[in-house]
């Protein structure tokens, strides 16, 4: 008799459930020999994230939910620990799966290496080369002791090599982007906003902290956004964190469509209905590439170098005129976005099928 592998996953945040949804569909494949038990630490609580959003993404339901979000970095990730060490002991899986690069992955990845349970980093390998980006020593410890690292490109096996990775007692295994295996997915499944918009806009998000919480470079962007959106219609789903912020600084938003944050399935309609994408956030980057929209990133670098290198995202920063310059004059003709960064789609199944070879016969 095989016995199924049960699989405790811990999850932070919305974007980490999107993902997780692609991998956990395909787990549901196989309901005799993987049994996933599926962790939401509160890290990033959202309201939205009702029973209808689970349900029109078709993400199975958290079996916990520990309500940690709002606090420090020290306070939330040590409460993390605290109680996701009970439920590993409650529950005994024979893994714990992480995603990404959050407070919640970190603690997730020291409650494994502590109860010496077999630890699986999804998206590992990734590097943005900051120290200064809680993300990038999240991402770096939860790396360091990971049983497997599933990674998304040839660059993030390439940055595990570098660190001496091969010297390790892990699988390194190239699976492929699981957003990319859900852009295919939720692209079917798109809703338009109930806002007045069609196409011949350009989509724009603004969230890292790096950007929000420094009021020139704030100033910056919006300066640029407000010149460029003269001439072409920007479209600006903000947080009411920034918003307040905005207000509070008396930042020009002159003739910027700012509205309010949308679902992701308005998202997904919005990504491939714009003609051009401006953006701080990491997924969105990737996301541009899937949809074959051009992308400006505002940051000073990228965990996705590929992007970059096939002149489908530029790096602009915070300047004002760095910004209106590449909006105005970059060439954004010819981009190929026919290459495979990111895999063929099936990152999902790849993961699915690791664990499959380790079942066990009773």
């Amino acid at each position: 008799m095989i016995n199924p592998i049960k699989i405790l996953t811990i999850l932070g945040a919305r974007p980490q459930f999107i993902k997780a949804g692609t991998v956990s569909r395909a787990f549901s494949q196989y309901p005799t020999n993987i049994n996933e038990i599926i962790v939401h630490t509160g890290q990033h609580y959202d309201t939205d994230m009702s029973d209808i959003f689970f349900q029109e993404m078709k993400i199975p339901k958290p079996a916990y939910f520990l309500g940690i979000g709002g606090k420090t970095h020290g306070a939330m990730t040590g409460q993390m620990i605290e109680k996701i060490e009970k439920i590993a002991i409650k529950e005994n899986p024979d893994w714990i799966l992480i995603y990404g690069d959050t407070n919640s992955t970190l603690a997730g990845a020291i409650v494994a290496s502590k109860l010496h349970i077999k630890l699986a980093h999804i998206e590992a390998g990734l590097r943005s080369f900051n120290m200064h980006m809680p993300e990038e020593i999240n991402r770096i410890l939860a790396d360091r002791v990971s049983n497997v690292l599933f990674c998304p490109t040839d660059t993030a096996v390439k940055n595990l090599e570098n660190e001496g990775f091969s010297r390790f007692n892990c699988d390194i295994i190239k699976c492929g982007d699981v957003m990319q295996d859900g852009a295919n997915f939720y692209k079917n499944f798109s809703k338009k906003p109930t806002i007045n918009v069609h196409t011949n806009f350009m989509l724009c998000t603004i969230h890292r902290a790096e950007n929000t919480d420094d009021k020139e470079r704030l100033i910056s962007i919006f300066d640029a956004l407000s010149e460029i959106s003269e001439e072409k219609r920007v479209i600006l789903p903000l947080h009411p964190r920034t918003k307040n912020m905005i207000t509070q600084l008396k930042i020009n938003t002159k003739n910027i469509d700012i509205i309010n944050p949308v679902g992701y399935l308005e998202m997904v309609w919005l990504i491939n209905n714009c003609d051009l994408i401006m953006t701080d956030s990491g997924g969105l980057q990737k996301e541009a590439f899937f949809f074959s929209k051009p992308c400006i990133t505002l940051r000073e670098e990228t965990e996705w170098t590929e992007l970059v290198e096939n002149k489908s995202n530029v790096l602009v920063g915070a300047n004002k005129d760095k910004i209106i310059d590449t909006y105005k004059n970059h060439n954004f003709d010819n981009i190929d976005f026919s290459k495979n960064l990111y895999g063929d789609g099936k990152a999902s199944e790849y993961i699915v099928q690791y664990f499959l070879k380790g079942l066990k016969n009773d």
